[in-house]
């Protein structure tokens, strides 16, 4: 089970939407063209086709899965009391005073750009249930870092 916002399984619907109306006929057009250029069995075009295919299949059996298993958070239960998934965290690196913001989502949400980190990274563990003013150390590939919690939000 994976939680996620509305945002974000309304994301994976629509990915999932395109996936099969749009890129799947693409797909069994693109083996359709290939097929007709003759000799299969030294075709690289339909061998790349039929690959593919099997990698938009992935993906669509990939997605499907991720929205069965989906339980969507209601915000509006959650409590800015402490860390949690949906918590947007404003927090101090100790080393260097660096000011970062972050919101925690499920894997499926996460963008690095957009400030959405997964909860399974070092970071978004580290943080879970420690309240605004708790020091925060956490291992990460490149060390120990000591953060801060300075605010506690919620993405609406």
């Amino acid at each position: 089970m994976a939680y996620m916002s509305q945002e974000g399984y309304d994301k994976l619907v629509a990915e999932l939407k395109q996936l099969e109306t749009i890129e799947r006929p693409k797909a069994s057009a693109a083996i359709a063209e290939a097929r007709d250029k003759g000799d299969l069995s030294e075709n690289s075009e339909y061998d790349a086709a039929k690959e593919a295919q099997a990698h938009l299949e992935d993906k669509i059996n990939k997605i499907k899965t991720a929205i069965a298993e989906a339980k969507i958070v209601d915000v509006s239960r959650l409590s800015t009391d402490c860390v949690q998934i949906m918590s947007k965290v404003e927090m101090t690196n100790m080393a260097n005073n660096a000011k970062m913001t972050y919101t925690i989502v499920s894997e499926n949400e996460a963008d690095l750009r957009a400030g959405k980190i997964s909860i399974t990274t070092p970071i978004a563990k580290g943080l879970l249930n420690k309240k605004v003013g708790d020091v925060v150390e956490i291992k990460i590939p490149r060390g120990v870092i000591n953060l801060r919690v300075d605010k506690i939000t919620l993405e609406a």
